[in-house]
Parts: C-alpha cells; structure tokens; sequence
C-alpha cells in the first residue's frame, strides 16, 4: 500500500512496479525488529533510537556502494563498468578525423574502405525468399506455417533494404550518384562498424557491431530457408533469431488451441527448461515446441539441480538448455516455486521485452527480482 500510495503514479511498468513492492518488503518487514537481521550486507538493524541517532547511524555504519547493497550479484558491476567503456571508446571513435580521399600516410580513405567492405557485404548477403513459390507449396496454413511466412517477408524487406542502399552508394562512389546524406551516413556507419540506422528501422533490436550482425543475419536466413524448405516446425526454433518472437509463442498457444478445441482466452502457456543438448532433439514434439538460444542475466541455471542459482563471478550471460514450451489451460498451470522471469530481445532490456517465462526456484522469487534476474535472445554487452 505504502510503495502504491507514495510511487505509483510514478513508475508505469508492470516489472519496475514490482521490483519497487520487493524492495518496500524487505525494508518493511516485521523479520527486521528480530535480533541479528541486516538491511543490507554489512549493515545490520540498529537498535530503538532516536531521529538524529539513525540518522547518525547512517552516516557512520553505512557501507560503500556496491552490487549487494541492491541484492544485485558482482557481474553487475563488470557488466556496467564494459558498457561505459565500450561507449567511451565509441565516442573516441566518432572524433577520429575522417581520411580525406587524397590521404598520403599510407591509410586507405574511408571511401575506400567502404567500397571494399560493401563489396564484400553484397557477396555474402543470400538471395530473397521467393515468396510466391513458397506458398504455392503451402497446404495448411496452420499457425506456424503463419509465423515461417510472416518471417520470411521481413527477411526479404531486410536483404532489400540492404542492398539497394548498398548498390546505391556504390553508384555514388564511382561518381555516377551525387553522394546525398543517407549515403553520408550509411559510409560513417560502416567506418564505424555499426550497423546502419536506415537497416536497424526495418531489422530487429540488436547490441552487435556491423560484422557479427551481419554474421548473425546470415544465421538467421539459415533457420528461414531450413523451416521454409518443408514448412514443417523444426525440431527446435532458435526463438531468437525471429523478428517477432512473440508471434511464435502465441503460435504454440493458438496450435494447441485448435488441436483440443480450447478457448484460447483461457490458455497459458508454461516452460520447462530441460536436460537435454540440442542434438539430443530429433524431432518436435507432439504438442508444444522446443526453442533454444536464450541467455540468463543476474544467475545462472544449475542443470542438475532443475533450477536458479547464483551467477558464477565473470560468467555474465551463461546460456540455458533448450526449453520445452507447452500451452495449457490457465487452470492447470503449475506456478509453485517458480520465479516470473522477463525475457527481452536485448539487454537494454525496457522496450524489448516479449514475454514472461515462469523458472523454478528453491529460493524465494524475491532474491531473483532484487537480482534483476532475466533472459536475454542475445548475450552482448
């Protein structure tokens, strides 16, 4: 009541809200009037005293800054302290004066060294889907053929995107174009090894630098011509590697739905992380599908013991086993011991989130909220 009354108004998400209510309980917790309880590490409860006695207390016996101060693991810290220093070396980067064309230090000029570089991009980038013929072959259009064509036709928006602009600025290297501002840009970001604002606007959140991006762009047209040959679900989706994530698990939901004849109102669905590796999995399973390629921010999922524990120091971003997903009806999901754990695209975490996982703990869900605990579709920095 009192973090609703006092901040509510204030905070709009649903996850910052809750982990607001974690920490008020644990400030606020009738366990504190016991002998021996710590508001923090190193920071035990004071005794009955008066207002300048706590407010003394506090200025002499509070401890310096740190991750467990907030109930946050160690890694936070590198996490951080990585993240300010990339985007330090960025902005140094960005100062760099740029090599004028006529350079005679024996640099090559950015102009060259984009014509180079986007040379070497238009060769390794795949041909576009050819929709047409794909759903020619289509004869069910079942939910996850659905996702497999909607897939498809943003990859294509993609490749297209892609290599017009870079047809483009070739066309404007060679003198044939006026080098117009998007051309402008679009070289900048290549000198910079980021991946252009013009592609990032038709593509998917991304942390990654210009070469792995295109890498992993690759990798996911891989998955798409795979799934698209046969248009069958594969035996485990990289989730991911999908545009729209989200529509693949609302799939698994809709799939189930039709199979059983549920209202999908009154479906959940649930996830089990399992023990296998991924060439243990064959095939799909009858209901459900199994996805893989998620990540665990804040800890770390023990395999043997089926649940969270704490993150092992440097170990930032340790990668779960491929989880089973189920739908169910609302009723029969199983919601003991478990945490409520957010998967995001990134890790700006914020407006990449897509869905809530529920995780098994033997810990109380709090620890895993104050930890900050998530899954991320990719472990970059």
């Amino acid at each position: 009541m009192f973090c609703d009354i006092f901040y509510g108004g204030h905070v709009g998400d649903d996850l910052d809200r809750r982990l607001m209510r974690s920490f008020m309980d644990s400030l606020m917790s009738d366990a504190l009037f016991e002998d021996g309880k710590f508001f923090a590490p190193d920071f035990p409860v004071p005794s009955p005293m008066s207002y300048d006695g706590y407010k003394a207390y506090i200025a002499e016996a509070l401890p310096e800054e740190s991750p467990k101060m907030y109930g946050l693991h160690p890694n936070a810290e590198i996490m951080f302290l990585t993240t300010q220093s990339n985007t330090l070396f960025m902005m140094l980067m960005q100062l760099q004066p740029r090599t004028s064309a006529t350079s005679t230090s024996g640099e090559l000029s950015r102009e060259d060294r984009c014509k180079a570089q986007l040379e070497d991009i238009l060769d390794m980038l795949p041909e576009n889907f050819d929709m047409l013929e794909i759903t020619d072959r289509v004869e069910e259009r079942t939910p996850y053929v659905s996702v497999c064509l909607q897939e498809c036709g943003r990859m294509n928006e993609l490749l297209s995107t892609i290599k017009s602009s870079l047809k483009e600025l070739a066309l404007g290297l060679k003198g044939d174009l006026t080098i117009s501002e998007q051309m402008e840009a679009l070289m900048q970001s290549m000198y910079l090894d980021v991946v252009p604002a013009k592609w990032e606007a038709v593509a998917y959140p991304s942390m990654k630098s210009l070469g792995p991006w295109l890498k992993d762009m690759i990798q996911r047209c891989d998955q798409l011509v795979s799934w698209s040959s046969d248009l069958n679900l594969p035996k485990a989706v990289w989730l991911p590697a999908l545009f729209n994530p989200q529509s693949f698990l609302r799939a698994v939901l809709q799939s189930t739905a039709r199979m059983n004849q549920w209202p999908l109102d009154k479906m959940a669905l649930i996830t089990d992380v399992t023990k296998k590796e991924l060439s243990e999995i064959t095939a799909p399973p009858r209901e459900g599908a199994y996805i893989y390629g998620l990540y665990m921010e804040g800890a770390r999922w023990d395999k043997k013991g089926g649940c969270i524990r704490d993150s092992i120091l440097k170990d930032l971003f340790p990668e779960l086993p491929p989880i089973y997903l189920k739908a169910v009806t609302a009723d029969k999901a199983d919601l003991k011991d478990v945490y409520d754990c957010p998967v995001y695209k990134t890790k700006r975490r914020g407006p990449t989130y897509i869905w809530t996982f529920q995780i098994k703990t033997r810990e109380p869900p709090a620890k895993w909220i104050l930890a900050g605990v998530s899954l991320l579709m990719a472990a970059d920095i």
